[in-house]
């Protein structure tokens, strides 16, 4: 079906008739159905012109000396996000200032736990991103919004009606600007801190888990590193009997231990998107329900399943010269 007609509205009675009178436009009609309820949120994204060019953008920044963006979401989105940072930075010389909107409702499903409770975004994850997103050459300052003039909201992919339980998320602002980026490049850069270099560093959250997979092996290696909050860790440490915790004072802090680590493995979580915008040596879990994350470029690995999972460690910590792509 192309186009949906305008006119189209849910019609109970008629379905129901349609059901047992004619079944040729029963089909039609939940065809109808199906597609209007798919697309309403999308057709009201564009018809309010929320979806906006690159031209667009620089009309809105217009004679302004720095470019003002906002971001509400979870912390791995604000990461995700930056490949389009870097490059408006890129394509007009222009100091980025990136406001952090707090305390966004968060909907999860039911059983689901987020360590930030209901909400996105809150103080102390805001000032935990300050230091890392302070510290890239294309950003000028962060800081807290608070009704500052803005030229682009970061987190506009929530009300495109795209279905963001799939693809990639490091693409979601590429549909809402039209501003493409490089992936298989990094978009953070960091010192690495060297006593991790020969260390295995891990974080794996409480969401997002594969239930095909085991990490008890990793017993077996030595220097095995958790990031992460301590729940999680103590949640892993019942898994791997050696697993040692590092706690973090801020996420520059993170991203310095995951840029010195020897191989780095997450799963769809925060840490993971500091070690994809860095591309150090990384492994990621997938949780086939939500596939959402994409390793692009090199040092990049996922896997779905246990043999694979045990496979790669053991290849990408002897550094098999046949395998790794290094």
């Amino acid at each position: 079906m192309d186009n949906m007609e305008a006119s189209f509205k849910e019609n109970w009675f008629k379905k129901t008739w349609w059901k047992y009178t004619d079944r040729t436009k029963y089909r039609s009609y939940k065809q109808q159905l199906s597609y209007n309820r798919t697309y309403a949120q999308i057709n009201k994204f564009i018809s309010e012109n929320k979806n906006v060019t690159a031209d667009e953008i620089f009309e809105s920044i217009g004679d302004s000396r720095e470019i003002n963006l906002v971001h509400s979401g979870n912390a791995g989105d604000i990461i995700y996000s930056l490949p389009v940072v870097k490059r408006l930075h890129e394509m007009t010389s222009k100091p980025v200032n990136y406001f952090l909107k707090l305390n966004e409702p968060l909907l999860l499903l039911p059983g689901d736990v987020h360590p930030l409770g209901n909400v996105m975004l809150n103080r102390t994850m805001a000032d935990n991103l300050k230091p890392l997103l302070n510290s890239q050459p294309y950003i000028d300052k962060t800081s807290i919004y608070n009704d500052q003039e803005v030229h682009l909201d970061l987190s506009l992919f929530r009300e495109s009606g795209l279905e963001l339980d799939k693809g990639n998320i490091a693409r979601w602002n590429f549909y809402t600007t039209g501003i493409n980026a490089n992936l298989s490049e990094p978009w953070l850069d960091v010192q690495q801190r060297s006593e991790f270099s020969d260390s295995i560093v891990l974080s794996r959250s409480s969401r997002y888990n594969n239930p095909l997979i085991s990490y008890s092996f990793l017993s077996e290696h030595k220097n095995v590193v958790f990031l992460g909050v301590k729940s999680e860790y103590e949640r892993m440490k019942k898994s791997i009997s050696n697993l040692y915790w590092h706690p973090v004072n801020d996420f520059l802090e993170m991203a310095e231990v995951i840029r010195g680590s020897k191989l780095f493995i997450g799963n769809q979580s925060f840490p993971f998107s500091i070690a994809e915008a860095l591309k150090v040596v990384r492994l990621l879990e997938v949780f086939h329900l939500i596939p959402n994350v994409i390793p692009e470029g090199r040092n990049g690995y996922d896997f779905h399943f246990q043999k694979h999972f045990e496979y790669l460690v053991t290849s990408l910590v002897s550094n098999e010269k046949h395998y790794s792509y290094k």
